[in-house]
């Protein structure tokens, strides 16, 4: 006793239309490179919050340099709206403030 499948009519083939072939190839770059750009935000916002925990100042100050200059990036290219980047930069901002603003522990 086999089962026989039933089977489903074929697929039309698909146009080849160039802009539409031309926009699929942009968009798979730009999808790879803006992925990549998330990530590396992603990654920096952590290394801050780990370094603002351990309360190391050196380290926090030079991260929160470089996940800022990230984050501008990132707009210029349209990876992240303004508004976004800004809200980011400004909770990064408060955190590393707290710890660097704090007075020292005697």
């Amino acid at each position: 006793m086999t089962t026989r499948r039933k089977e489903l009519p074929a697929k039309a083939a698909k146009k080849k239309n160039l802009s539409a072939i031309k926009r699929t190839r942009q968009t798979g770059k730009r999808n790879l490179r803006n992925s990549a750009v998330r990530s590396r935000i992603k990654t920096l916002s952590k290394k801050v919050e780990e370094a603002a925990a351990q309360k190391n100042k050196e380290q926090l100050g030079k991260l929160l340099r470089d996940i800022t200059k990230a984050i501008q990036s990132a707009v210029s290219k349209g990876v992240l709206h303004k508004n976004t980047a800004s809200r980011k930069v400004s909770r990064l901002s408060r955190l590393a403030n707290t710890v660097l603003n704090a007075p020292a522990a005697s």
